[in-house]
Parts: C-alpha cells; sequence; structure tokens
C-alpha cells in the first residue's frame, strides 16, 4: 500500500509539475511583456459596432496564425524527411517570442481583452502541449520505426505528409475542428502496407486523429452555442470608383462616405488576395474595420528585421517571417513595393 501511494504521490507531483511548465510562457508574457497602455483614439470612419473590430487584434491575430504556418512547416519537412527531423520546440519557441513583442505594441494600440487573452493562452498551451508530446513519441519511437524501415519511404510516410499538406492548406481559410480527421484515419487503414513503419503509422496517427476527431465534435458544438466569428469585414478604400470596385470578385460595394468608397469583403486569406489585387491596380486602404493600423507578415532570404517588429526562421522553407506593423493607409503602397520580400498574410482582425 505505501508503495502505491509513493507513486501516485509522484505521478501527481509529476502532472503538477507538467502543467507549472505549461502554464510558465503565460506567467512570463503577463509580467515581462507588459507595454505602455495607451487608449486608442483614432476617429473611425466605419462606426456602425458590428462592423468595428478592436485594432489591437490585429496584432494578437498572428499567433493562432503562427499555429496554421507551424503546420505547414511540419508537412514541408516531412514532404521528404521524417518527423523527428521537424523543431517542435523550436515551433513552440516562436509562438512564445513572437507572442511577446505583440503584447508589448498591442497595450499601444488600446490594450488586449481578457477575452482575446484567455483566447490566445489557451490556444498557446494547448500548442505547447500538442508539440512536446509528439517531439516526446517522434523522438523516441517514431524514430525508431523509421530505423526498421530504412532509407526507403514506406507507403504511409507519403500518405501522412500528403494529409498533412492538405491540412495545413484547409487551416488557412477554415477553423481547424472542420477538418475530417477519421476520414485521414480511415485512409491509413485502407492504405497501409505490411512493413512495421506502417504499422507504427497507421497505430500512432490514427489515435492522433481519432483523438482529435473526438475533440473536434466537442470544440464545433463549443462555437455553434456561442456563435461563430464574423467572416465579413469592411474596409474604406481610395483610388478606384464604385463601379471598378464592384468588378472585383469577393468585393461588394456598400456604399460612398466622404473619406472614399466602403466596401464588404471575406476575412483571412480571402482578404489577404483582395489585399494584393487592389493594390495592384491602384487602390489605397482608408481604414479597415475601423482602425488605422494593421499588421502583415512577409517571407525573406533574410534575418534581418526589416522595418518589423519581430523576424525569425521557418522550417523547411530556409527562408524568414517578418511581423511588419504599418498604417493603414500606407497598406497598399506597401504591397506594391515589397522590395526582397513576398506577401505571406495580411492579417485582419
Amino acid at each position: 500500500m505505501r508503495f502505491v501511494w509513493r507513486w501516485l504521490k509522484r505521478g501527481v507531483a509529476a502532472v503538477l509539475l507538467l502543467i507549472l511548465l505549461l502554464l510558465a510562457p503565460v506567467g512570463y508574457v503577463e509580467v515581462a511583456c507588459r507595454g505602455d497602455a495607451i487608449a486608442d483614439e483614432y476617429p473611425s470612419i466605419i462606426t456602425a459596432t458590428e462592423w468595428q473590430r478592436a485594432e489591437s487584434r490585429t496584432l494578437l491575430t498572428y499567433p493562432e496564425w503562427h499555429i496554421v504556418h507551424a503546420y505547414d512547416d511540419y508537412a514541408r519537412v516531412i514532404r521528404d524527411g521524417d518527423p523527428h527531423d521537424f523543431g517542435y520546440f523550436r515551433a513552440i519557441q516562436g509562438f512564445w517570442t513572437s507572442l511577446c513583442p505583440l503584447t508589448r505594441q498591442a497595450a499601444r494600440m488600446g490594450g488586449v481583452t481578457g477575452e482575446t487573452k484567455a483566447t490566445v493562452y489557451t490556444i498557446g498551451v494547448s500548442f505547447t502541449a500538442e508539440m512536446l508530446a509528439k517531439a516526446a513519441y517522434e523522438e523516441t519511437l517514431g524514430r525508431v520505426a523509421t530505423w526498421s524501415r530504412g532509407n526507403a519511404r514506406a507507403p504511409l510516410d507519403d500518405l501522412s505528409a500528403q494529409q498533412a499538406e492538405k491540412y495545413a492548406r484547409f487551416l488557412q481559410q477554415t477553423p481547424w475542428y472542420k477538418w475530417d480527421f477519421a476520414a485521414d484515419a480511415e485512409a491509413l487503414r485502407t492504405s497501409a502496407g505490411p512493413g512495421v513503419r506502417d504499422w507504427e503509422r497507421r497505430a500512432a496517427l490514427g489515435l492522433e486523429y481519432k483523438s482529435k476527431a473526438a475533440y473536434a465534435g466537442v470544440i464545433a458544438g463549443a462555437v455553434e452555442g456561442v456563435g461563430a466569428d464574423q467572416l465579413r469585414l469592411r474596409s474604406v478604400v481610395v483610388g478606384l470608383d464604385a463601379d471598378a470596385l464592384s468588378g472585383i470578385e469577393g468585393i461588394t460595394v456598400v456604399g460612398a462616405v466622404p473619406e472614399g468608397v466602403v466596401i464588404e469583403t471575406g476575412r483571412y486569406r480571402v482578404f489577404t488576395r483582395i489585399a494584393e489585387h487592389l493594390a495592384a491596380a491602384g487602390a489605397d486602404f482608408v481604414e479597415i474595420a475601423g482602425n488605422d493600423q494593421i499588421l502583415f507578415t512577409a517571407l525573406s532570404a533574410s534575418s534581418t528585421t526589416i522595418g518589423g517588429i519581430h523576424a525569425f526562421p521557418r522550417q523547411g522553407y530556409g527562408d524568414y517571417r517578418h511581423l511588419i506593423l504599418v498604417p493603414v493607409s500606407d497598406l497598399a503602397d506597401r504591397l506594391r513595393n515589397l522590395d526582397r520580400l513576398s506577401l505571406e498574410h495580411v492579417h485582419d482582425y
């Protein structure tokens, strides 16, 4: 009985230690990443509250996109390599080290709401736990399974790489919980070869996919209960008239104001493509979602921060991501003159 009690206490202590380790980055950001709070006093042109969004959210949408990018990096690495070649700890570090300067800057843009903080910290801790779990498995049993396979890739190595690539693309426009994880698990089952590596991939990834499918169902139900995020946003633009704007796919002209033309568009990756199109056509933004500053990310071969607030390397690509904050009125001009950069994503709110 004493033996059982002793190991039970050790187990509880280990769980508590793990929880503390997972929450440590949250504590660091809260303590060390505070900025000087400045109220946002910009007089919005778009005054309807349903079309206004907190300006600091352009910065605090990046952490969620960091996770999307991490899945893309992972897919790129395992396209030709193995899961243990991916830097799981680098992915975790990238999330929290980028959040620190973003949080400081957000304080100067009206601050971060408690709801937004809770969301960012929750996804950050969940992402950290997932990456640690995958690292623990892929660096041990997963690596052993690759040794048994030899240099030639197994059928499920290629299939899982294809699944990872499709999932990464899916996340660029659609919430993760809408992905059909059960279909991926079934594809592993029906495509597995007789080798040890395929048996191991089918078992390990099948368990991961089934767990995510169950969790996704819970999240989908919760989102349905509280309502999904608004999928449209409004902007004020100049440089093109209403007729020209209405002829661009994805744009709905709402009306005119003294400052320009009010348009309505989709969000996320769709908005990035529309912003590129408008910039190329000679239009300029005056305001987006009631705000006068916006974040975009761009890629380059250089590690030098090019007028941005943070920069770090991508895995599998050999280049660097830059987080750049600009006035909304300068966005289109920056997109027209990226020089050594290539646009990755315009972060709406």
